[in-house]
């Protein structure tokens, strides 16, 4: 296995944890980006992901799986004043948009897993799509030379 796939696998496994104790999608992708990069997001922070888990509070809107990895890609590109250009992270969030929807072939929630809320089966598919979100991103991250090399 080369060294870029152990470090995808070590961000999905973390993904993974997170999910497994309990955090929904959204907010086990900011958390594990944010464990494995020591990114500056405070416990504090972390609250504005819970929303999201569900295609926002099972709506089953977009998934929030990538709506966490669009999260991380704000913390790591995002304004933090009106005076810089929103031309990077815009760029990035439509770009993995696209990746995720080219990989899972939708970005609804309700489309990519059918399941009812809270069953095995919900929760089994959330797991996969989840984790394998975290993959793509730390992939694209390293591509883009947002992250440092690990």
């Amino acid at each position: 296995m080369s060294e870029q796939n152990q470090v995808q696998l070590t961000a999905r496994d973390l993904t993974g944890q997170h999910f497994k104790e309990g955090f929904n999608c959204a907010e086990s992708v900011v958390r594990a980006f944010r464990d494995f990069y020591k990114l500056d997001i405070s416990d504090e922070a972390l609250k504005m992901a819970s929303g999201f888990g569900g295609g926002l509070g099972h709506a089953g809107c977009m998934c929030g799986a990538l709506s966490g990895a669009t999260m991380v890609l704000g913390m790591l590109q995002g304004r933090s004043n009106k005076e810089q250009s929103r031309g990077p992270i815009y760029g990035s969030a439509q770009e993995f948009h696209d990746i995720f929807s080219g990989q899972f072939g939708a970005t609804c929630c309700r489309v990519l897993n059918p399941h009812e809320f809270g069953s095995k089966e919900q929760r089994h598919t959330c797991f996969k799509l989840t984790t394998t979100t975290a993959g793509i991103l730390l992939k694209y991250l390293q591509d883009k030379q947002l992250v440092p090399a690990k």
